[in-house]
């Protein structure tokens, strides 16, 4: 057994990470937190540390870093106002199930309550935002309180974690001998365990069906079933659509793939969701951007719910047989029991749709007769590029739609987007996380030119660590999103949507990032082409029409299936 040693609290943190497999965290020193990053610096050959320009991006790096590694990002903060910077990525990673552990430094414990400089009570604020928080006073309790928030943030339905650690307990000692990973936390089951019999009932239901229908969320991905859900796919011939968080978890070339539901998903899935007899959903939640009217969807099918999260259970819509449990292990136990079918004249159905969809709106974005650039042929210029293969991080707002619904993807976890909180900003620095989660990957991060000037800081974060990472800003000069909504619901008031923006190249190359401005359609694929074949990072900034519009549409309050195209 290895000795006992007296360490300090801070030293203790660095130790934990490490031996939790972290290799790299984000983040931004500060006063109540200098003790960890002193240690930090003694352990920078085995935990390497990235400076972001703000604690958001730090967060948000974190994220775009578990999504593509499949594993627990970290993120550091001081006390005050680095730790409340942390809580807009925090709540983004709680509301996508994305596993992060954030710890915070504190101000000593005799000051706690007595609004000492830079205090804040973090754990009060960020208390309905993660999966478990605490704070440490004592330096004996850092190794346990670690090991805890790895154990909670990864585990079941994953989430963030805060640990806010004062300053005192990072400079106490403790005596160190070997990290205890945690492996069970008493009262808390992270995977419920599968009743048997309600996976034969929800097979009896699907083998008799005549129109069913899939719908696969998050869920496949966190929990690495995706070759058992191509695998029931393929067995059970059922058509299948999904969330924006889905995307990726079965490819979009997939005959079976239908596209996406949800405001702006495709036309077939979202019609036919109100057509279909069964409703099969994995691994998602009904989000009310997938239902739209609740009180009109899909009430003429018999629902199956497949989820990890008992709490998701006929939250937003009542199911006639929940399968709780893992997808992996749920979905390979449902393989057994249902049938080897074929639907053709009901996906036949799904395709008539997309015939429609395809001449009334698709066209027009990838083969476009107007002189100006739109996005989705831009999207489809990277499709070539990197032959279906890259990561794409959206940020958020039209040209997060355009990007989900026209990227192409073959492999998972290739689509990192800010789904539930919708939060402009998180492209950039989560593409930098995302890179070096997958750093055999073209990473392409699509921004428009409104969420790209709140985290444009981070500029410097690519600068300083050489992170290639591709970055696309779609520039309509608006904020597009909310410019269409005015232009379709407020007869075209587009109060204090308007951009006038600074020189994007210049800033670009400001932090020695090689740039090129595209403004003719004749120069697109060009410039895309060496923006991918560069081994450095890259910012092209693409000018796109002003006024285009994401179609189809599902408007605020109405059914699915009176999605627009118009």
């Amino acid at each position: 057994m290895k000795n006992t040693e007296r360490i300090i609290g801070a030293e203790a943190v660095v130790r934990c990470l490490i031996a939790e497999g972290v290799d790299v965290a984000y983040g931004y020193p500060g006063g109540a937190i200098m003790p960890i990053y002193d240690e930090l610096y003694k352990y920078q050959d085995q935990l390497h540390h990235v400076l972001t320009r703000h604690e958001q991006g730090a967060a948000h790096a974190a994220q775009g870093y578990a999504r593509t590694s499949g594993r627990v990002g970290v993120a550091l903060a001081t006390s005050g106002p680095g730790a409340t910077n942390l809580i807009t990525g925090i709540a983004d990673a709680q509301i996508d199930s994305t596993p992060v552990v954030c710890i915070t430094g504190q101000v000593a414990s005799h000051l706690l309550g007595t609004d000492a400089f830079q205090e804040t009570d973090v754990i009060s604020i960020s208390s309905p935002i993660t999966k478990w928080n605490c704070q440490v006073t004592k330096a004996e309790d850092i190794p346990a309180a670690i090991a805890k928030a790895f154990y909670i943030a990864k585990s079941g339905r994953p989430g963030p974690v805060l640990i806010d650690i004062t300053k005192d307990a990072q400079q106490g000692e403790l005596d160190y001998n070997s990290y205890e990973k945690c492996s069970q936390v008493r009262s808390y089951k992270p995977i419920p365990e599968t009743d048997i019999e309600k996976v034969k009932q929800a097979a009896e239901i699907i083998n008799g069906a005549k129109k069913p229908m899939i719908i696969f969320g998050q869920g496949v991905i966190l929990g690495s079933a995706e070759a058992e859900l191509k695998a029931f796919i393929e067995k059970s011939g059922i058509p299948s659509a999904w969330t924006v968080l889905g995307l990726s978890a079965l490819a979009t070339n997939h005959p079976l793939n239908v596209g996406m539901v949800g405001m702006h998903g495709n036309y077939g899935p979202n019609k036919l969701t109100n057509e279909c007899d069964v409703l099969i959903a994995i691994g998602m939640r009904f989000d009310d951007r997938v239902t739209g009217k609740l009180d009109v969807y899909a009430k003429q099918a018999k629902v199956i719910h497949f989820d990890i999260d008992p709490a998701e259970i006929d939250k937003n819509v009542k199911s006639d047989v929940a399968v709780l449990g893992d997808a992996k292990d749920t979905l390979g136990k449902i393989l057994e029991y249902v049938d080897q079918k074929e639907y053709t004249s009901w996906l036949n159905e799904f395709r008539a749709f997309d015939q429609i969809e395809f001449e009334k709106v698709i066209d027009g974005q990838l083969n476009p007769t107007k002189e100006g650039l739109t996005m989705g042929e831009v999207l489809q210029g990277i499709n070539k590029a990197t032959k279906d293969n890259a990561v794409i991080v959206s940020d958020v707002g039209q040209h997060q739609m355009m990007a989900v619904r026209y990227a192409n993807f073959t492999n998972t976890r290739s689509n990192v987007t800010s789904g539930g909180l919708g939060t402009m900003g998180f492209a950039l620095p989560a593409a930098i996380g995302a890179k070096m989660g997958a750093p055999s990957r073209d990473v392409v991060a699509i921004i428009g030119d409104g969420g790209f000037q709140m985290t444009c800081q981070e500029l410097g974060t690519i600068l300083q660590t050489g992170t290639a990472v591709k970055i696309v800003v779609l520039n309509n000069e608006f904020l597009g999103m909310v410019r269409q909504w005015q232009q379709l619901f407020f007869d075209r008031r587009y109060a204090s949507t308007e951009m006038i923006n600074p020189d994007f190249i210049k800033l670009a190359e400001a932090y020695s990032i090689p740039a090129k401005k595209v403004t003719q359609r004749e120069n697109l694929q060009a410039a895309i082409d060496e923006m991918i074949a560069s081994e450095s990072s890259y910012f092209l900034e693409v000018m796109v029409e002003k006024e285009d519009n994401v179609f189809p549409m599902v408007p605020t309050g109405a059914s699915v299936s009176d999605v627009r195209l118009s």
